[in-house]
């Protein structure tokens, strides 16, 4: 079951807004009014129930956790100094990775080996570079849009680029969680086009359903997913492909007879 106020509030507030009532969802759904407002009064629906709600207003889930977060904050790319900044400081990109992901200042120091004056002092930092608030009580409020893209070829990825690939795949994948397929076919342009599109709308669905989880606390655990799409031949095979020597032209059947 999803169980959030936060969640059930926004969609409260969409259906009002578009006019949606309950009786027209429960008669969308196949149920009855009673049904609809009993979800919503305990504020718990299953995955498959919000989304055919979700259906009727005409949404999807990653619109509603945007909404449910309220406008996304800050830029969609940090800058050049806030990426240096956490490249040179292992421990601050943990802490800031941690923050984007809805830890608490609390939650973090039960769970991870960092004690309050190192915490307090990561936190500070982050303040300063503009990457997060932070204000009393140890309250902390992330600034940047949380799915933000790390510069190509930025200090970030120059710093940890290598090692992540190396570690994500360290891994036999054949866990109940896990998958890696490989496949290689081909395409036309334009459909490896429609591919990508494809690609850029999973990962769109990986943030939703990070978005939707966080009200669970310690109940997520750390997920990655790698999505990639490019023109690509293996080299065993080009090296079967005939290639011109240099300066010399390429021979042309003649088109005229051969005498006899």
């Amino acid at each position: 079951m999803i169980e959030t106020g936060r969640l059930v509030g926004s969609l409260k507030q969409c259906l009002k807004a578009k006019g949606i009532t309950y009786a027209r969802v429960a008669t969308a759904l196949g149920i009855s009014e009673a049904s609809v407002k009993r979800s919503f009064s305990r504020g718990s629906f299953t995955l498959e129930r919000l989304v055919e709600v979700l259906a009727v207003a005409e949404m999807d889930l990653y619109e509603l956790a945007r909404i449910s977060r309220g406008p996304a904050p800050g830029p969609t790319r940090l800058s050049l100094d806030q990426e240096s900044a956490l490249a040179e400081d292992e421990r601050l990109l943990s802490v800031f990775w941690l923050l984007l992901n809805d830890w608490t200042f609390e939650a973090i120091l039960a769970g991870y080996a960092i004690s309050r004056a190192e915490l307090t002092a990561a936190c500070a930092r982050l303040d300063r570079l503009k990457l997060v608030d932070y204000g009393l009580r140890n309250r902390v409020t992330v600034r940047v849009a949380r799915d933000f893209e790390w510069r190509p070829a930025g200090p970030v990825k120059r710093a940890y680029g290598n090692r992540v690939m190396h570690e994500f795949l360290h891994s036999r994948f054949d866990g109940t969680a896990e998958t890696l397929r490989f496949e290689t076919r081909e395409m036309s342009l334009e459909s490896a086009a429609l591919l990508r599109r494809r690609a850029e709308r999973l990962v769109s669905e990986f943030n939703e359903l990070a978005e939707l989880d966080t009200a669970l606390g310690d109940r997520r655990t750390g997920v990655a997913m790698l999505v990639a799409t490019r023109p690509w031949r293996f080299s065993v095979v080009n090296a079967l492909k005939r290639r011109q020597e240099p300066g010399r032209a390429r021979t042309q059947p003649s088109r005229r007879a051969s005498k006899p």
